[in-house]
């Protein structure tokens, strides 16, 4: 048997170590900075469209936070009981075996985190082509060229953008973690105060009685017009939350992010779950007053309805008329920034983890000279840049983007992998009755039960009623198992 945070592979040596330079204030500011992007200002807009009424995508919101809550206070006990770099990848490795681990960190890799990053750059792109419009997915400075029938590659003004974000945020990060929390705290506590600042604005100059009123009298009456499925009792209603729930989760997720680099936090034992449920609480918090700030300006239909799902965006231009669409891409700009900064920090410390336990390319688990995971860092630039040029093709829809084809079909694999982690806290209460606990999950049983029941629920239904992007996730995730093996007999 192992002890906590150690792997039964061999290890790759290192020259140099990590070094403890985050604080409170800064694990705090990665949990926020990550989970804090785009999706608020979008995602409403499709979940109003699913749910059908005020009511119900209110209580989708509710779920979601209550659910991202319980998994932060399940996560605390973990992260205070092995205080490792590596996050998940160490404690599903831990709790059940190195295959698991492995297969996470491999989807992670491959998917999961630079998916995400090539997505939040291009975000960052769009948003900063209404400052400066020759920004453009359309503005081609090479044009596609075809790989496939299906797969194509090309350089737009807007993946130009992209790719500079992500290598100027690879580049600071690698300076040192000194460089990369500066620019997390900064642009964090920006992103914080433009958040805030569009609740209130929502809240007094930019209520409307009418819009109060209709979205608040019958909260619960499905809006006509409305795209959600037929509700027929309980069952009915639980579906569409679930279904609603890929996108209020995706604008939640990432927030353990943070105990990727536990290594580098001071007295993690104690800091790390202080964060990590400190730091979800507030943001779920934003989030709900957020969408009540919606609701308390714009009609239904007029959510429903938004430009390019951009609720924030008509909210603010309905408020200011003349300049509301050029300040909500500011504030989008910004957040979507920090949030590129906090998933380039803490992906690199995930791949470093793996590389030490020989599962991962030997020279990621090297630091440079300014102790960071340079080598790691850089892999991971390169790989999220390539899911940023390559796009997909179909005769119907043209050109897409082929990151955002692989979130859709990761989602329900990396729930799965929340549930297996959060079932972790029982797991090792069970397998390891007597190690250290600084902090042990408030509410245990219950905490980590509603969680995977909760998410386990969501992913059943996302599997029944979405089967064309979730099956082929777990394709992919099983694509690591093979080359886990691999790894193993080349070692033997």
């Amino acid at each position: 048997m192992t002890q906590p945070g150690l792997s039964t592979a061999e290890p790759v040596v290192a020259t140099r170590t990590l070094k403890r330079q985050l604080g409170f204030f800064d694990s705090a500011m990665i949990v926020v900075g990550v989970m804090i992007g785009s999706g608020i200002f979008i995602v409403p807009a499709n979940m109003a469209r699913v749910l059908g009424s005020p009511g119900w995508l209110l209580l989708a919101w509710v779920f979601a936070g209550v659910l991202t809550v319980s998994a932060a206070l399940s996560f605390g006990e973990l992260s205070s009981m092995m205080p490792g770099a590596g996050g998940m990848y160490l404690y599903l490795s831990e709790a059940y075996s190195p295959l698991w681990g492995f297969l996470y960190g491999w989807t992670f890799f491959t998917v999961i985190q630079t998916g995400t990053i090539a997505a939040v750059g291009v975000a960052f792109a769009r948003f900063s082509g209404v400052l400066f419009p020759w920004i453009s997915e359309r503005n081609y400075l090479l044009g596609p060229v075809k790989l496939s029938e299906h797969y194509a590659i090309s350089l737009s003004s807007a993946q130009m953008v992209a790719l500079v974000a992500i290598l100027l945020l690879t580049g600071t990060n690698a300076l040192g973690l000194k460089y990369g929390k500066w620019v997390q705290n900064l642009f964090t506590v920006t992103k914080i105060a433009a958040l805030g600042a569009l609740i209130v604005a929502g809240f007094t100059i930019g209520r409307s009685s009418a819009a109060v009123h209709e979205n608040f009298a019958q909260m619960f009456v499905t809006r006509s017009g409305s795209a959600a499925p037929e509700m027929v009792g309980a069952l009915g209603i639980l579906v569409a939350v679930c279904v609603a729930q890929s996108g209020s989760l995706f604008s939640a997720d990432s927030w353990h992010n943070v105990t990727f680099a536990a290594e580098e936090v001071r007295d993690p034992r104690r800091v790390l779950p202080r964060a990590l449920i400190l730091g979800s609480v507030l943001v779920i918090v934003l989030y709900l007053a957020a969408n009540v700030a919606y609701l308390s300006t714009l009609s239904f239909g007029e959510i429903q309805g938004a430009a390019h799902d951009r609720v924030a965006t008509a909210m603010l231009e309905k408020i200011f008329p003349s300049v509301g669409g050029r300040l909500m891409a500011l504030a989008i700009m910004i957040s979507t920034f920090g949030c590129i900064n906090s998933l380039i920090l803490a992906g690199a410390r995930a791949y470093y983890a793996m590389a030490r336990d020989g599962l991962f390319v030997p020279a990621a688990a090297k630091l440079n000279k300014a102790n960071v995971p340079g080598a790691s860092l850089a892999m991971q630039a390169v790989w999220a840049g390539m899911l940023v040029l390559l796009t997909t093709y179909s005769a119907t829809a043209g050109y897409g983007n082929l990151y955002s084809d692989l979130l859709d079909y990761v989602i329900s694999a990396a729930l799965i992998f929340y549930v297996l982690t959060i079932a972790a806290v029982v797991v090792l209460r069970w397998k390891r009755p007597l190690a250290e606990r600084p902090y042990r999950t408030f509410g245990y049983p219950v905490t980590p039960g509603f969680y995977v029941l909760g998410a386990s629920a969501i992913v059943v239904c996302l599997f029944v009623f979405r089967p064309a992007t979730t099956w082929p996730g777990l394709g992919i995730v099983a694509c690591g198992a093979p080359v886990y093996f691999l790894i193993r007999r080349r070692k033997r």
